[in-house]
């Protein structure tokens, strides 16, 4: 449940499911747009449950086009984090489509993750 009214606004009009993967950072209203802020939270993708990783930050921010809220384009600002194996030295990062598969997402969620993997 969200603790501050920014949590709970960014609840209601991001994608369902997407703060199970990614922190809200902050926002931003302008004349043109309103952005909102993701960074892609440090937890072990389960695609590598048992690596020793280490996050080695992120890579650019991505912005994806979302739903207009009040007659504004709206914009999300996607950090995706990377993780460093300790082991290795190999640079590892979530499979969106992992998750897509292995778990029940709203059709809405699952386009997102989509945008969101086309680099």
């Amino acid at each position: 449940m969200a603790e501050t009214l920014n949590e709970f606004l960014a609840e209601s009009v991001l994608p369902e499911g997407i703060l199970e993967y990614f922190t809200f950072c902050s926002s931003n209203i302008s004349i043109d747009a309103i952005h909102i802020n993701l960074e892609e939270k440090n937890t072990v993708p389960i695609e590598h449950t048992g690596r020793r990783l280490k996050s080695k930050g992120f890579y650019d921010t991505k912005e994806i086009q979302d739903f207009p809220l009040r007659g504004k384009p709206t914009i999300l600002r996607i950090k995706r984090r990377k993780w460093i194996d300790k082991d290795s030295g190999e640079i590892v990062k979530r499979d969106w489509n992992l998750v897509m598969e292995g778990t029940k997402l709203t059709k809405e969620f699952a386009d997102f993750l989509k945008e969101l993997d086309r680099e």
